[in-house]
């Protein structure tokens, strides 16, 4: 439940770039649009600073700024080489986990329900948060077992997720409730309809990443017995 690797690799499975480049010891993703998860940069070798130098261009060459992803105390030197050349902290990340067995059952079955691909009204919620084409098109990548989960709150659709199996692990993605209907519970039965889709098939574990600033959200998701599971940040450069 603890090794942070096992969340980073479903996390890269289950929300997949649009193509990999290596480059020296870097590994680059081409996001085209899909956010910093599917564009960051991370080492996978021993690395210096040319081939920090090397990668940039790479980046940039691909019409990305340089975003690379720091996991943990394996990537502590890159974060201070990286600090010294002027890349800047961004989005410091939380990952939770929670095995699916502990996740109450939906009291009212009609609260929330898994389909895909996704209706209509779910990529209009996600439009209105932001989640665009770009970020659909990762969704529509990921290759494992999938679904989208629609939240209703009375006869209203309050929410919805994106939700993507890696072996044992089911990773929630993009979960965005309707501003207008927060703190009604649409989160809550988004994540107990995940847990249920999960177990059907045969996953394990449900796991999420957020921000370390969404308190709201944290708070929930400890709510629901999830615990801290690992932590990574990004460092983008100032262009």
């Amino acid at each position: 439940m603890t090794d942070p690797g096992r969340y980073l690799a479903a996390m890269e499975a289950t929300w997949p770039a649009a193509a990999t480049l290596e480059c020296g010891p870097f590994l680059l993703r081409e996001g085209r649009g899909g956010g910093k998860r599917v564009s960051a940069a991370t080492a996978q070798g021993i690395w210096d600073t040319d081939a920090i130098t090397a990668a940039e261009q790479a980046m940039r060459e691909i019409k990305q700024v340089p975003l690379f992803l720091i996991r943990g105390e394996g990537d502590a030197l890159l974060d201070a080489a990286l600090s010294q050349q002027g890349y800047a902290v961004v989005d410091p990340v939380v990952l939770y986990a929670s095995a699916v067995a502990e996740f109450a059952p939906l009291e009212n079955p009609l609260a929330a329900f898994d389909h895909w691909p996704p209706l209509a009204i779910a990529t209009e919620i996600w439009a209105q948060a932001g989640v665009g084409p770009a970020r659909l098109a990762v969704m529509e990548r990921a290759t494992g077992p999938k679904c989208v989960i629609l939240g209703r709150s009375g006869d209203r659709v309050s929410g919805v997720a994106f939700v993507a199996c890696h072996g044992d692990i089911a990773m929630l993605h993009a979960l965005e409730v309707l501003p207008n209907l927060r703190r009604r519970g649409a989160a809550r039965a988004i994540l107990q309809q995940a847990a249920a889709w999960a177990a059907r098939q045969a996953a394990t574990t449900l796991a999420l990443a957020v921000t370390t600033a969404n308190a709201p959200a944290r708070s929930l998701y400890e709510s629901l017995g999830m615990m801290v599971v690992g932590d990574y940040h990004y460092r983008q450069h100032a262009e």
